[in-house]
């Protein structure tokens, strides 16, 4: 262990790493299921939602162990949120244009996701990626961590829990609880739901107060036992108000649905439907887009992670990121390979690096836990979505603290940085953001008689974001 992940090294050991790859595994468990409900629009049991079920345990283990054993970081991989949804609209654009069925619009979708991953192995082979992570401004990745910290402050006090009722929904903890006018308002508008809601809220606040305390005491765990903590809260909680949250264990599949994947998603292309069918031009222009958005994704998450965790030089680079960028590469080739959308780092990596992460050998954890979830999924559904809220709200709170970094009387360093803290909770994407501060930045230096300050790269980045948001249909 310690010859391989140099453990000594990097001050951890293998109690910590460990419990920081579980830790880090709890809080993104929820997209073991999530992926293939949203690639499938919520056909559960049918052969596609089981072969991307599989899929979504096998890419996201070997992307994972891939940058344990290459890079030796702490970050786990996984189907991209965001990424997902755009790609079953894809799917379901396919099907409409041609007349064929969902499945096999499916298959032809995933070539979209070969081709990126190839293209992106062979720009981090090259070490282009890279360059392109040098381009961006310091200030600009000073701020890319407190940014991360505001989204996962959205995703978890917004659209981690989603609860729905006979009244509608999906109703959410600040918008429609804390948004409410009155607590009378919010029991009208959410009937049977309320009393869940009162459930979520009490938990995740308790989880968070949980963590809170346990870091005051020194505690390296704290997220970890927060997060169980908080679940034993809400399943305390459900046996009260008469939901037996266990329920889902009871007749649950323990064995792999193999027969299936191979039917559907493994090595599935179907390149004449995507190249011929669809046309050359629009397949080209959706693989730039998921080219573009999973690239700056990918960096964000790896740039501000990093940084909460001490990672970063002098000069505000991280060390082997060639080889993270490699290893994420990997992951969404294997993700093609056996069925799923983009595989890319999560942001949720930064809870294990709270729990004191700083090595491969947490995401080698994470990564075993994913693959061993294609015969333990019962056990990783009964997680609730408000401890993991808990988690998402709490690194969130931590991540903030990077922007005393940020140099406030420079405003081509504030600028930037302002807009991409609101840009990236609303737009929900990390790499729209960045190349919002990144035109912000270009301008700025632009008008202020200072361009020669910037590289051209970053430059000819600002303006194929000006592109992607102004011209590209």
């Amino acid at each position: 262990m310690e010859k391989v992940f140099k453990l000594k090294e990097n001050k951890t050991s293998v109690r910590t790493e460990i419990l920081a790859g579980l830790t880090t595994f709890m809080t993104m468990a929820y997209i073991i299921a999530l992926n293939p409900n949203l690639l499938t629009n919520f056909a559960v049991g049918t052969r596609l939602w089981n072969g991307v079920f599989l899929a979504t345990c096998l890419a996201s283990g070997i992307g994972t162990i891939c940058m344990a054993f290459l890079a030796n970081k702490p970050f786990a991989m996984a189907p991209g949120m965001g990424l997902n949804s755009f790609f079953a609209v894809i799917c379901a654009n396919i099907a409409a244009a041609t007349g064929i069925e969902y499945e096999n619009a499916f298959q032809a979708a995933l070539c979209i996701i070969l081709v990126e991953g190839i293209v992106f192995l062979v720009l981090s082979v090259l070490s282009i990626r890279e360059k392109i992570v040098e381009a961006i401004p310091l200030g600009v990745r000073v701020a890319i961590a407190p940014a991360i910290g505001l989204m996962l402050l959205n995703i978890g006090f917004g659209s981690n829990v989603g609860i729905y009722s006979e009244t509608g929904g999906p109703f959410y903890v600040f918008r429609d609880f804390f948004g409410a006018l009155s607590p009378s308002v919010a029991k009208d508008a959410m009937g049977s739901g309320y009393g869940t809601m009162v459930l979520t809220v009490i938990t995740i606040f308790l989880g968070v107060f949980c963590m809170i305390a346990l870091r005051h005491f020194g505690i390296k765990a704290n997220v970890l036992l927060g997060m169980v903590f908080a679940s034993v809260i809400y399943w305390i909680g459900s046996f009260i108000m008469g939901t037996n949250p266990f329920a889902s264990l009871s007749g649950a599949s323990w064995l792999p649905p193999f027969g299936d994947m191979v039917a559907t998603t493994l090595f599935k292309f179907d390149f004449r439907t995507l190249f011929v069918d669809v046309g050359w031009f629009t397949a080209i222009t959706l693989i730039i887009t998921f080219c573009m958005i999973d690239m700056f994704d990918t960096i964000g998450t790896l740039v501000g992670t990093a940084s909460r965790a001490g990672m970063m030089d002098d000069k505000g680079n991280m060390p082997n990121m060639k080889e993270a960028l490699i290893s994420d590469a990997v992951g969404t080739t294997v993700g093609a390979f056996t069925g799923t959308s983009t595989v890319t780092t999560f942001i949720e990596s930064a809870s294990g690096v709270e729990a004191g992460g700083r090595t491969g050998l947490t995401a080698l954890t994470t990564g075993i836990l994913f693959i061993a979830c294609m015969f333990l999924s019962p056990i990783a559904a009964i997680i609730p979505a408000a401890a993991t809220s808990s988690a998402l709200v709490y690194v969130g709170f931590l991540m903030l603290s990077g922007l005393k970094k940020l140099d406030f009387d420079d405003f081509s360093q504030l600028a930037p940085a302002a807009v991409m803290l609101i840009g990236m909770p609303i737009t929900g994407s990390i790499g729209h953001a960045i190349g919002l501060a990144l035109i912000t930045y270009a301008c700025i230096k632009l008008l202020t008689g200072k361009a020669k300050d910037v590289s051209v790269l970053t430059y000819v980045i600002a303006a194929i974001f000006l592109v992607k948001f102004f011209v590209v249909a």
